[in-house]
């Protein structure tokens, strides 16, 4: 079974970013592939994160309902964050698939987003990023990810 994170009361967050996301989208043409586009956060306080993330999807799946991230690649945030006075869920599952992450808006759209490391090489990350939000990108996050991997191995 599943396990679900429970850390108490929602925090309040802003629904304005602070600073802009290292995140690029594919554009909203028809969907093709695994990954909607990639983040490279700044650090795995996921809570610390997400409020900018979710300023900037908000423009896409309009008020944002849930996401969904694997357990073990962030530091524990709570359940649930305020967002202009809605409850957002954060759900953390042991069985997400790695170095991604869901974001569900209320109109039952989805974002999925490859998740680069935040401690990650930039020139790699940005290679990473662009590939993920190619119009026509159909890899999977492990062949993304691998994109990191390649290069490195070309720079030794």
């Amino acid at each position: 079974m599943t396990q679900h994170l429970d850390q108490g009361a929602p925090e309040r967050i802003r629904s304005s970013p602070a600073r802009t996301p290292r995140l690029r989208l594919k554009s909203q043409a028809p969907k093709y592939g695994y990954v909607d586009g990639a983040w490279w956060p700044r650090t795995d306080d996921l809570t610390r994160e997400l409020p900018d993330l979710l300023a900037v999807l908000s423009v896409r799946l309009g008020r944002i309902d849930r996401v969904l991230f694997k357990l073990e690649e962030w530091a524990r945030p709570p359940t649930t964050i305020i967002v202009d006075g809605w409850a957002v869920h954060l759900d953390g599952y042991r069985h997400q698939p790695a170095n991604s992450i869901e974001v569900h808006g209320l109109n039952r759209s989805t974002i999925t987003l490859l998740v680069v490391p935040p401690r990650s090489d930039p020139e790699d990350a940005h290679e990473t990023m662009m590939a993920a939000a190619g119009r026509a990108n159909t890899s999977t996050v492990n062949d993304l990810l691998a994109i990191r991997s390649r290069q490195a191995g070309h720079r030794m």
